[in-house]
């Protein structure tokens, strides 16, 4: 009959060979993570970070007057604020998912940002150059290519840059806004950091069954190695007899 030492040193190894691959990744991962800077990461050292300061005039229309001018209706607003977009205040209202941007002058409905309005706009933010190689505009049909702005507001557009960090800069087109910059070491991060949590859709959840699996299995590998260790070590032997 084979001794339980037998089964260990068996458990030990299959689970150490499947085991340490995730291990291995994870390694590398976090390797990764605390040797790179977060800011350079989000790409703050590429950005011009828009003001956003407005000064309130006497000239402005009260948000019920803006209301009425616009034709929308109170009840459907989720919420309402001020914001200043190439230079002119706007009254900026949420409804639902979608956001409608209203002349606090006159009243009027603002387009939702052109090609071209967005395009300039993302020159503006973006600090090295103003090559743009592609744009490209982003909705609910095509985000499937655009994982990395997930969590957006939509539509938006996507101005690519002509540069080393390969960033992409993603303007909503109804609120009028920049949301996010993505370059080549936050692409890196965002891949190591899915195979880090093992969520491979999201990758933001880590209490998926998969990463709770694997850690249990990790657990029990470096347990029975423990347990070789004991029964195997000449010191504890010696120290027995």
């Amino acid at each position: 009959m084979k001794s339980i030492k037998y089964y260990v040193r068996k458990t030990h190894r299959y689970l150490g060979l499947f085991i340490g691959i995730q291990l291995l990744l994870w390694s590398i991962g976090g390797l990764y993570f605390s040797w790179t800077n977060i800011d350079e990461i989000h790409g703050d050292h590429l950005v011009n970070f828009p003001k956003n300061e407005i000064i309130i005039k006497s000239d402005l229309l009260s948000p019920d007057e803006a209301l009425t001018r616009s034709g929308i209706d109170q009840n459907r607003i989720n919420s309402m604020e001020l914001k200043s977009v190439f230079d002119k205040i706007y009254y900026r209202i949420k409804i639902k998912d979608s956001y409608i941007l209203i002349n606090a002058k006159t009243g009027d409905v603002r387009n939702p940002f052109s090609k071209e309005e967005a395009t300039n706009f993302a020159k503006e933010i973006f600090k090295p150059n103003n090559d743009v190689k592609s744009i490209e505009f982003v909705t609910k049909d095509n985000i499937s290519k655009h994982s990395q702005y997930r969590g957006g507001p939509l539509p938006a557009w996507a101005v690519s840059f002509l540069h080393k960090s390969n960033s992409v800069i993603y303007i909503s087109a109804q609120k009028g806004t920049f949301e996010k910059i993505r370059n080549k070491q936050w692409r890196i991060f965002d891949f190591l950091w899915m195979l880090h949590i093992m969520d491979f859709d999201e990758r933001d959840d880590i209490n998926n069954i998969i990463l709770r699996g694997f850690s249990i299995l990790s657990l029990v590998t470096i347990l029975s190695g423990f347990i070789l260790f004991y029964q195997s070590s000449q010191t504890i032997k010696k120290i027995k007899q």
